[in-house]
């Protein structure tokens, strides 16, 4: 017997939960996957220590099983088929259904079956008597060979192809990335260099490392979307594609500050892994750390159309934002705090989450006060001296003195 151990997760059913990776072995010959799958268990613990793995449904063939393989040749000469002869056997054996019949509204089927003395001995199959279609009687040996072998207890496809499982349970200290990448590097590289696996046969993972892949594809372009959409909703408000950019600067620090912020999370805490709901959190940060950009900027803009200038328009927006955006981050952040510090049943569901947003907003907002007034002078600056030479372009209009009308 094979012992394992599992942990239920909270958002889904089965082995493992949410921490497990499933590789599945597939090829045309059971007995050859069934040799690979026997080593890629082997190695399974050594390459993870601490892992719990399961093979499904089985390493071995351990159910007896009676197999009838025709003799095309000898079947035809008595004109008789491979699928006739084996309708035939299952009559004998087990019954076939022929017709239905309903009864008070109930279907009842008929089956026509053999006397049980047929199906109380395996060795007594090879003297089933068939009928041949010129009325003949002969035996099921005369024109097929029977054989008792090994068989599996069941057989599973994938992209119809057989396929054995091993379903390997992580233990909380290895990141479920970094699993998929011992795996194929120590268990499925090996194989393939030894020429095991290739061709008909082949190894891929799948399960929850199948499921990380296509979610970090689908967060990926969550959080472009999220980029792109946040930007397209400045511009309009700002009526400009520049000052939008001069607030979007602030992203890519947010995102530096939430894996920071989870970097410092797991230095107390090792068992916090990126997992689903953390991912969320720098999708959480797009739409949040731009707060305090947006208030620089638009009151430098407000300002600079009351007369001021540029440089000083800038200096008075922070001097006068400083103080809100210090309260807004602030209140934030103390409020998700708890999510980190609290301990107690489920907090290490959202101890991931509140450290990416605690940490993006922390490290933005400091840098943010001097980075975007920073840029924002830059970009004022670009703005008029690209404004500046398109106005002195030949045939602009500019300079250009026109005839008064007579």
């Amino acid at each position: 017997g094979i012992g394992f151990a599992r942990q239920t997760s909270l958002f889904g059913r089965g082995f493992a939960g949410s921490r497990s990776v499933r590789i599945d072995i597939t090829g045309p010959d059971l007995g050859r996957v069934l040799e690979v799958a026997g080593r890629v268990f082997q190695q399974v613990g050594e390459v993870l220590p601490g892992s719990s793995s399961r093979p499904i449904p089985g390493l071995d063939l351990g159910n007896p099983e009676v197999r009838v393989y025709p003799d095309r040749v000898r079947a035809a000469d008595v004109r008789l088929t491979s699928a006739e002869i084996g309708c035939a056997i299952h009559a004998r054996v087990d019954g076939v259904k022929v017709s239905e019949y309903f009864h008070d509204g109930r279907e009842i089927d008929l089956v026509v079956k053999g006397d049980d003395t047929w199906a109380r001995h395996t060795q007594d199959i090879a003297q089933l008597p068939l009928s041949t279609p010129d009325g003949r009687i002969i035996t099921v040996g005369a024109v097929a060979r029977v054989e008792q072998r090994q068989g599996p207890v069941q057989i599973n496809h994938v992209e119809r192809q057989r396929t054995v499982s091993i379903e390997t349970g992580l233990p909380d200290d290895i990141p479920l990335e970094a699993a998929v990448a011992r795996l194929e590097h120590d268990v499925v590289a090996p194989l393939r260099a030894e020429g095991l696996i290739g061709g008909l046969y082949d190894v891929h993972m799948s399960g929850t490392a199948d499921d990380l892949s296509r979610l970090r594809k689908e967060l990926t372009t969550d959080f472009n979307l999220a980029v792109v959409l946040t930007y397209l909703l400045m511009a309009a408000l700002f009526q400009s594609f520049v000052f939008p950019a001069v607030v979007m600067v602030t992203v890519p620090l947010a995102t530096f500050g939430g894996v920071l912020g989870l970097n410092v999370v797991r230095l107390f805490d090792g068992s916090q892994q990126l997992d689903i709901l953390t991912m969320l959190g720098f999708v959480i940060l797009v739409g949040t750390v731009i707060n305090n950009a947006i208030l620089i900027v638009y009151q430098a803009i407000h300002l600079m159309r009351d007369g001021a200038d540029a440089r000083s328009a800038v200096k008075e927006s922070v001097r006068i934002r400083v103080r809100p955006i210090f309260m807004s981050t602030s209140t934030s952040a103390l409020g998700m705090l708890p999510l980190i510090v609290m301990p107690g049943a489920g907090s290490e569901l959202y101890r991931g989450l509140g450290a990416v947003v605690v940490g993006g907003l922390a490290i933005s907002t400091v840098i943010t006060l001097v980075l975007t007034p920073l840029v924002f002078s830059y970009a004022l600056e670009a703005v008029e001296q690209i404004k500046a030479w398109w106005g002195r372009r030949p045939g602009s209009g500019a300079g250009r003195v026109t005839e008064p009308e007579r």
